[in-house]
């Protein structure tokens, strides 16, 4: 089966899509995810490579990218080194998405559809990238790693 133009997302609340629905201007996905650059090989020193990002994308009506905002809030190693988990990484973090969130007005939680998209921060792919393997579509929304697939119901795979 061939990938839809429109891929959609089934908005999961307490899951990994959570931050995901409609707002005045459109559509929104957000995320607090790690990554590592592109092409990193690991090995030793991983930590200080893999990075946490808060990611808000926003979409118009139709699904298409209107714009991104990706702010990193630190590394593993720094995640490890907190002493007090209220300023760790991933604290800031979750407070810089919901602080973008809340940003966004008449935000709604819920199922959105979105089109292939792909940029790439600090190294990092970010986006919707869609392709084909022996006759099966397949989508992949990057760095996060949910795959999307058949029947397209906006369910997803780890």
């Amino acid at each position: 089966m061939a990938v839809p133009g429109i891929i959609p997302i089934a908005y999961e609340p307490h899951g990994r899509t959570e931050a995901i629905g409609l707002y005045a201007e459109g559509q929104f996905l957000g995320s607090v995810t790690y990554a590592f650059p592109k092409g990193f090989q690991l090995d030793s020193g991983w930590e200080e490579h893999k990075r946490l990002y808060a990611v808000l994308h926003t979409f118009d009506a139709e699904g298409n990218h209107r714009d991104s905002e990706i702010w990193c809030a630190g590394t593993w190693a720094a995640q490890q080194r907190a002493p007090h988990p209220s300023v760790s990484p991933l604290a800031r973090a979750r407070a810089h998405l919901a602080t973008q969130l809340r940003s966004l007005p008449r935000r709604t939680y819920t199922d959105i559809a979105v089109r292939p998209f792909q940029l790439t921060v600090d190294g990092v792919l970010f986006g919707m990238v869609a392709g084909e393997e022996d006759g099966e579509g397949w989508a992949e929304l990057y760095p996060d790693n949910l795959g999307f697939g058949p029947p397209w119901d906006g369910s997803y795979d780890t």
